[in-house]
């Protein structure tokens, strides 16, 4: 029987009671979906009037326009700018000069202390309000350095675990520390970093959300303009859940798509080379 590094093979019993454990778990959920569902009808809460805004045109094009498209805005932003401070600094932590490596390990460790929420807040009230750049990019502008600092320690820890071989055949070859870093290691290093990468993404996607606490746009935003008209606070949070459930779950398929792409890439160039004929003289 084959088994893996880390665990043996199940045998036919395991199998069979991982199975049943399925079907138990799988009954449980769907009795108490079932409670809540009935637990709803009991207390009207599938009246129309509560669930008018999410079928009225007027509404979806406020929740679809004002809130998801401004949420997937601000997401994009600030991963985009994520990704480029979390490859400075993490390099710079890596960096051979300590002027250099202790200010950047003090920032990143400083964000990634400090709560995120804390974080947009005071960002918008020192920066943000009056004559200053508002709510949308104090939220931007949060998610940025929290979620940046975050990917600065993904990034060292990717580029660390690059096999030092790597590194020091490109330095044998006269090859400077810069040149090693963007052409050997961190190129490497990114196929290793990749699900901790997607994983931020998906976060920085959900914590648009904290934009509510200074009336930054966005779908929380939008929604509690909802339920403050109509009462139905909980017919709200479901299609809001519903609406970043939706965009988490096209965002992390994307990811792994272009993750599966690269792997797939870096396969066929190692076949390529391990069956390339050699261009030896025959003996």
């Amino acid at each position: 029987m084959s088994s893996s590094v880390l665990f043996d093979t199940p045998g036919p019993r395991t199998r069979a009671r991982h199975r049943l454990y399925g079907v138990i778990g799988a009954v449980v959920l769907l009795a108490l979906l079932g409670l809540i569902v009935w637990r709803m009808w009991e207390t009207g809460q599938f009246a129309y009037e509560l669930w008018e805004p999410f079928v009225t045109p007027a509404y979806i094009q406020v929740l679809l326009v004002d809130g998801l498209l401004k949420t997937l805005q601000m997401a994009f932003l600030s991963i985009i700018f994520a990704v480029v401070f979390g490859l400075v600094f993490g390099a710079g932590k890596l960096s051979d000069h300590s002027f250099v490596r202790w200010p950047c390990w003090l920032v990143v460790e400083f964000f990634r202390a400090v709560p995120l929420l804390l974080l947009i807040i005071f960002i918008f009230y020192a920066f943000g309000v009056g004559d200053g750049f508002g709510a949308y990019w104090s939220v931007v502008f949060g998610l940025t350095l929290y979620n940046g600092s975050v990917l600065a320690e993904v990034f060292r820890a990717g580029i660390q675990a690059v096999p030092h071989g790597q590194g020091e055949a490109a330095y044998a070859i006269g090859m400077r520390k810069t040149q090693v870093m963007t052409i050997v290691l961190l190129p490497q290093g990114v196929k290793i970093m990749l699900p901790a990468i997607i994983s931020q993404c998906v976060v920085a996607l959900k914590d648009t959300s904290l934009g509510y606490y200074i009336t930054a746009p966005g779908l929380t935003f939008v929604g509690k303009q909802i339920y403050t008209e109509f009462g139905n606070q909980l017919q709200t949070v479901l299609v809001v859940a519903s609406l970043y459930i939706a965009s988490n779950l096209v965002l992390t398929w994307v990811a792994t798509w272009v993750q599966h792409r690269l792997v797939g890439e870096k396969k066929q160039l190692e076949v390529s080379v391990v069956g390339a004929p050699s261009t030896g003289g025959e003996a």
